[in-house]
């Protein structure tokens, strides 16, 4: 499955932005999707996945209230809702797919990843 994330750019602290990832191919539904960010000089890290058809949520605890993830599997896409954005969001995130059944917050247990769409969050 190809992933390409889209949505991001600057918003002020305090402000929402919602992120998309569209995947290609009819397999869309069989995969558990999530979104993963990085700052700079900082290693990747676990935001939020989403189950196959999209009942099941888990949000890292650094964003957890403030982002929710989503998915609808008619449109291949997977969808980030951030809200109520700090300047320490700023990050480039990245959507990926995992065929693991279980929630996985590692980088190593998602098998195909989009190029990433940055965010800044700065007055």
């Amino acid at each position: 499955v190809q992933l390409q994330a889209f949505g991001g750019g600057l918003v002020q602290p305090g402000g929402s932005l919602r992120l998309s990832c569209a995947a290609s191919g009819r397999t869309f539904s069989s995969y558990r999707m999530g979104w993963f960010r990085q700052a700079p000089g900082k290693e990747r890290e676990f935001v939020a996945s989403i189950s196959r058809n999209g009942y099941s949520t888990y949000t890292a605890d650094s964003v957890k209230g403030r982002f929710t993830i989503s998915r609808d599997n008619a449109k291949n896409t997977v969808y980030l809702q951030m809200n109520s954005l700090k300047p320490e969001d700023t990050a480039i995130y990245y959507c990926a797919a995992s065929q693991r059944m279980v929630v996985v917050t590692t980088t190593d247990e998602y098998d195909y990843w989009g190029q990433g769409t940055e965010v800044t969050v700065s007055s």
